[in-house]
């Protein structure tokens, strides 16, 4: 049986940073996102190795265990497309904060929630912010792509809970869910 999703998670793909050339002088990035069975993707930023694609896509979350795989690609015209690079985003530490749920309304605006450390854990290049801001959590993160000789990706993450959506808090409740 199909299980209702926690929330939708919006992800801001930015921008791609020092991407690896794959073609003569430059590539033809784009970017596809894996989250059990939804598959996303991007446009293609033509002779870009710094590619700005400001594109949301937004994904359902049914199980906060599932990773969300961003692969980078280089678009062929006559061959199949080259592989730039991948990297897992940890949704875990977003996932975290947004339990904390009502005592968040007594923080400013711009508070940082939580602070990431990058780790042999996660793809971060940097540390990463947790944000309080008008009424939603935001993260921005910058993602080392693996796989590669170089480039990084710039994204944020943004949480909806929705008509038919059972919420963030209910995943902590009752110990596991059931298969049939």
């Amino acid at each position: 049986m199909d299980q209702k999703p926690l929330g939708l998670l919006t992800i801001h793909v930015k921008r791609g940073i020092n991407l690896a050339i794959r073609d003569h002088r430059s590539s033809d990035p784009y970017i596809v996102l894996n989250v059990a069975d939804q598959t996303l993707k991007t446009r293609v930023v033509k002779k870009n190795c710094n590619p700005v694609w400001n594109e949301e896509m937004t994904v359902a979350i049914k199980d906060p265990n599932v990773p969300i795989r961003l692969t980078v690609f280089d678009w062929d015209k006559f061959t199949g497309d080259d592989k730039m690079g991948d990297a897992n985003i940890d949704i875990q530490p977003y996932l975290e904060a947004l339990k904390m749920g009502m005592e968040l309304l007594r923080l400013p605006n711009g508070c940082a929630i939580k602070r990431v450390q990058p780790s042999r854990h996660n793809c971060l290049s940097d540390e990463s912010s947790i944000v309080w801001n008008n009424g939603k959590i935001t993260q921005d993160l910058i993602l080392r792509l693996n796989n590669v000789e170089c480039g990084e990706i710039e994204i944020m993450l943004e949480w909806h809970e929705g008509a038919g959506c059972r919420g963030i808090t209910s995943s902590s409740k009752g110990g596991g869910s059931s298969s049939t």
